[in-house]
């Protein structure tokens, strides 16, 4: 490849740069219009922002290499004369066969329904929480965690008449579990979220007083985003940035039915 050839694909790996950090600032500032916290809006503003000025001096770079980046590089690799090469004897080529008659292909059946798997999301750790981390983050790999046993009230050790689903009103939610080869100090996480958004979370280094494994542990919610409302709840524990258990629960509208008594006269 020759320095014509290397400037131009600069030029268009700058533009390509450009359009990706234009793309990420756009992405940025949707994201932060969802956030409700005002630091983390303001850091994915100041994200954004960077990205768009990063996209402007890409930008500009484009279109310095094929002008004065190309005398540049000419400067310190100034070009030498290459050669020509001799033309050598061409050979007449000889005659070419007609080919045959060439067999049409048959029809190969297609199947009228194809079964396409839906994918599955894997629980992740968004960006904002991973900002709030103050302790390691690197677990013991054979950390376990029972199922997530979800009530309104909670005795210290166990989840009190746990079941999946709840009626409005509601003050608090308790998510109950067991565990063991944990690792105190390192950093854990519980998300909360209602039909697939985020409403409440709690991240903290794992407590001395919870120790390497036992029963008692829990995860609570008492003041979502929006407040409780009807909906698909799912809750996921994560140690560092490994997602180790999910637990899923449902709450409904209070619908309490009105009986009308009925008057009887009486002669």
């Amino acid at each position: 490849m020759d320095i014509r050839t290397g400037v131009i694909v600069l030029a268009l790996f700058a533009v390509f740069g450009a359009i990706l950090s234009f793309r990420g600032a756009i992405r940025n500032m949707q994201s932060a219009r969802k956030i409700s916290f005002y630091s983390l809006r303001k850091r994915y503003n100041m994200i954004a922002a960077r990205l768009v000025l990063l996209s402007l001096v890409l930008i500009g770079l484009a279109f310095w290499f094929p002008t004065g980046g190309e005398q540049t590089i000419y400067r310190v690799f100034p070009p030498s004369a290459t050669p020509s090469l001799t033309p050598t004897l061409t050979l007449t080529p000889t005659i070419t066969l007609t080919p045959t008659i060439t067999l049409s292909p048959t029809l190969t059946p297609t199947p009228l329904v194809s079964d396409t798997p839906t994918l599955t999301p894997t629980p992740f750790l968004p960006v904002a929480i991973e900002a709030l981390f103050a302790g390691p983050v690197t677990p013991n790999p054979e950390a376990v965690f029972t199922a997530i046993q979800f009530s309104t009230l909670f005795d210290g050790v166990n989840a009190v008449d746990p079941k999946t689903v709840f009626e409005l009103p509601i003050e608090t939610i308790y998510g109950g579990f067991d565990y063991n080869n944990t690792l105190p100090g390192v950093q854990w996480t519980a998300l909360w979220y209602r039909n697939g958004e985020l409403v409440c979370y709690e991240t903290q280094p794992w407590s001395e007083e919870w120790g390497t494994g036992g029963i008692g542990g829990y995860t609570s919610c008492a003041t979502p985003l929006g407040g409780w409302q009807a909906g698909n709840y799912e809750v996921q524990i994560f140690m560092g940035y490994e997602w180790k258990v999910v637990g899923r629960f449902v709450v409904l509208d209070s619908l309490t039915p009105v009986f009308t008594p009925f008057i009887t006269a009486t002669p």
